[in-house]
C-alpha cells in the first residue's frame, strides 16, 4: 500500500498489484483486492462501517492509550487519520495479524449494529489497531472512514488480474466482460488465481440479487448513419428519469401468509416467504427503501424470478403528466419517505428484461428480449412496458423524435433489433437522440461531470461560501478538468452545492486527478464524489484545460445522485460530441 500511495503512474500501480496479487495465497485474494480498495465488500452488498471521524479518534486514543484531546489536536495539525494513527504507534516490527484475520475483525465491525454499538466498534477499531505495526496502523484507519484513496478502482486491479497472468493487458477485456456481469472483483480475483483466466470468464451469467453493469447509449445526430451502422431498429421515448435495475424473486406459501407480492418487503428478504424485491441505481447502489410501492410490482410479473431494466419516473397523477428528474430525487432523502413517497407517485417504465426463471436472457437479441418482456409483465400499474416502433426508415426516425419532444420526453433512444445485452456504450447497439438532424450546430447532449474544487463566494456570493466551480471528465481513471462554472446556477442551487461540498473538502489534490493547470487551481479541492450535469452552447478546443476541450457558457442542469464519479463523461465521449457538432 506505501509503494502504490507513493506512486502516480497508473502503469506502476498495475504492476504492483500484479505482484502483490500473484504473491497472495488463493484464500486469501478476495480480502487483499477489496482492503486494496478501501472496502469489504462491492457496494451493492451494502457492508457499511458507519464510523465517523470522532469515532476513529476515540479508536486511536483507546487503541494506544493516550487522551483523545491529544489525538485530535494531532489530527488538526495532520489532517490525515492515517498519519495520526501511525504517530502514535510505538510497533515498528511486523504485525502480529494477517489479512485474514484483520479483514474478519473489520466484518464484524461492520455488521455490529443495536444498543451499544458504537462502543463496541469503538473497542473493535481500538484493538485491531494495537496489534498491527505503525505503517499498517496508517492504511487500516483510513479504511472505516472511506478514506483510503490510493487512486484505482476495479479497472486497474482487472488490467492487475491480466498483467499477473499474462505479462500485459491483453486478456483486460475478456476479464471485464466477465466483471460486467458479476461487478466483484475480489470474487473474481479469487476465480482466476484459482482456476486461470479461461475458466473465471467463460459462462458467466447474471445473479438474482447481484446487479448487472447497465448497457447505455451512444449518441448520433443523423437517422440516416443509424441505420447505416444498425439495420433494422426499435425506436423508443428517452425518460428524464432514474435508470433503476429490478431483481424479484417470488415468496413461496407458508402457512397463515399470501404467496406472492404481497409478502414482498422493498428493503430486505422475508425470511419466512424467501422472496424478495430490490432496486438498484445505474451506479449499483441498493435503493430499495426509497420505491415502497414496489412492495405492489409482483401482482403483474408473471413469472417466479426475473431481472428487469427500467426508468423510475415520477407521475403527476393529477394533470396526468410525469415529473422531471429532480422531482424524482426527492426520494433520496431516507427519512419520512412514506411521507414523500405519498406526494411524488413513482411508476417503472420496463424496457428490457436480462433473467427469467433461472435463465440468463443477456445474448438474446433485442427483438426476442422485448417478446418476453411482453409476456411477463401484464397490465399497467406501477410497472408498465414502454412501447416500441420497429422501423428501417431514417425519415420515420425524425418523425417520432419531432413526437416525443412534443409530448414532453427528452428525445429518443433508438436501439439494434438484433443486438444483446451488453454493459457500456460499445458498438452501435444503442444511441440516444435529444434534437432534431439538420437543427443549427449546437451541442447534441449535456455532460455529466465530476466536481473537482471550488472558488470560495466573493461579493454577493460571499453568503453562499462558494462562488464557482472546476468540474472535469473521466480518461481512464483520471479525472482530467474541461470547465469551470461560475454562472448559469440559482441561488438555490449555489446554497446547495455549497453545503454538498462543504462534506468533501479535503486538503490536498486527490489522486485521481490528473494535470490541473494553475490558472484553473482552485481554492479548495474535494474528494472525487459528486456528479453534475452540465449543459452548454458548444465545445470547443483548449490549451488551458487537461481534457484538451472545454465548454462554452456552461450551466448547471441538475445533480446525478444516481452516477458515481467514474460514470461521469468520459473524454472519448466528448471528442465524439465535439465532432457531432
Amino acid at each position: 500500500m506505501e509503494k502504490l500511495e507513493k506512486t502516480p503512474s497508473r502503469l506502476e500501480m498495475t504492476n504492483i498489484l500484479s505482484k502483490l496479487l500473484k504473491e497472495t495465497a488463493v484464500d486469501e485474494t478476495e480480502y487483499v483486492v477489496n482492503l486494496s480498495l478501501g472496502q469489504l465488500a462491492p457496494g451493492y452488498k451494502q457492508v457499511v462501517f458507519n464510523i465517523a471521524e470522532k469515532m476513529m479518534l476515540s479508536a486511536i486514543a483507546k487503541g494506544y492509550g493516550v487522551e483523545k484531546i491529544l489525538v485530535a489536536k494531532r489530527y488538526k495539525k495532520l489532517g490525515d487519520l492515517g498519519e495520526v494513527a501511525e504517530s502514535f504507534s510505538k510497533s515498528k516490527g511486523k504485525s502480529k495479524l494477517d489479512v485474514s484475520e484483520v479483514f474478519g475483525e473489520l466484518m464484524k465491525i461492520a455488521e455490529d449494529s443495536g444498543e451499544g454499538s458504537v462502543e463496541r466498534k469503538v473497542e473493535g477499531v481500538a484493538k485491531l489497531l494495537s496489534g498491527l505495526d505503525s505503517r499498517s496502523a496508517r492504511f487500516l484507519a483510513r479504511i472505516p472512514v472511506g478514506k483510503l484513496r490510493l487512486g484505482f478502482s476495479d479497472k486497474t486491479i482487472i488490467d492487475a488480474l491480466s498483467w499477473m497472468e499474462t505479462g500485459g493487458k491483453g486478456e483486460s477485456k475478456r476479464i471485464e466482460e466477465a466483471y460486467n456481469v458479476i461487478p466483484d472483483v475480489g470474487i473474481l480475483a479469487k476465480n482466476i488465481k484459482k482456476s486461470g483466466i479461461d475458466k473465471a470468464v467463460e459462462n458467466v451469467d447474471p445473479e438474482l440479487g447481484v446487479p448487472l453493469l447497465p448497457m447505455l447509449a451512444q449518441r448520433l445526430k443523423s437517422p440516416a448513419e443509424m441505420i447505416e451502422k444498425m439495420g433494422k431498429v426499435h425506436v423508443e421515448p428517452k425518460f428524464d428519469g432514474l435508470r433503476i435495475q429490478i431483481h424479484f424473486k417470488v415468496g413461496k406459501s407458508h402457512p397463515g401468509l399470501v404467496s406472492g407480492s404481497q409478502i414482498l418487503k422493498p428493503v430486505q428478504n422475508d425470511k419466512i416467504s424467501g422472496g424478495f424485491i430490490k432496486a438498484f441505481t445505474r451506479n449499483l447502489n441498493e435503493t430499495s427503501w426509497m420505491f415502497p410501492e414496489l412492495s405492489g410490482a409482483g401482482e403483474q410479473i408473471e413469472a417466479d424470478e426475473v431481472i428487469l431494466d427500467t426508468e423510475a419516473i415520477g407521475v403527476d397523477e393529477e394533470r396526468k403528466t410525469l415529473a422531471n428528474f429532480q422531482s424524482t430525487m426527492t426520494r433520496r432523502r431516507k427519512h419520512d419517505i412514506e411521507s414523500i413517497a405519498s406526494k411524488v407517485k413513482i411508476r417503472f417504465y420496463v424496457f428490457d428484461i436480462m433473467y427469467k426463471n433461472g435463465k440468463s436472457l443477456i445474448h438474446l437479441p433485442y427483438t426476442k428480449r422485448r417478446e418476453i418482456l411482453a409476456e411477463t409483465i401484464k397490465g399497467k400499474g406501477v410497472l408498465e412496458v414502454v412501447d416500441y416502433v420497429s422501423t428501417d426508415n431514417p425519415e420515420k426516425i425524425n418523425e417520432l423524435m419531432r413526437l416525443e419532444l412534443k409530448e414532453g420526453m427528452e428525445g429518443i433512444i433508438v436501439k439494434r433489433a438484433d443486438s444483446d445485452y451488453i454493459a457500456g456504450r460499445t458498438g452501435w447497439r444503442w444511441v440516444k437522440m435529444k434534437e432534431e438532424e439538420g437543427q443549427k450546430a449546437k451541442l447534441a447532449d449535456s455532460v455529466d461531470c465530476v466536481v473537482m474544487g471550488y472558488i470560495k463566494g466573493r461579493g454577493k456570493r460571499t453568503a453562499f461560501g462558494i462562488g464557482g466551480f472546476l468540474a472535469g471528465i473521466v480518461d481512464g481513471e483520471v479525472v482530467k478538468t474541461l470547465t469551470k462554472v461560475g454562472t448559469g446556477l440559482t441561488d438555490e442551487q449555489f446554497r446547495e452545492l455549497a453545503a454538498r461540498l462543504k462534506r468533501l473538502e479535503v486538503g490536498e489534490k486527490p489522486k485521481e486527478y490528473g494535470e490541473v493547470s494553475k490558472t484553473l487551481i482552485p481554492d479548495v479541492w474535494v474528494t472525487p464524489s459528486l456528479v453534475v450535469e452540465l449543459a452548454a452552447d458548444e465545445i470547443t478546443k483548449s490549451p488551458i484545460h487537461s481534457a484538451g476541450y472545454a465548454l462554452r457558457f456552461p450551466r448547471l442542469v441538475k445533480f446525478r445522485d444516481d452516477k458515481g464519479w467514474r460514470d461521469a463523461t468520459t473524454l472519448k465521449e466528448v471528442k465524439k460530441l465535439f465532432k457531432l457538432q
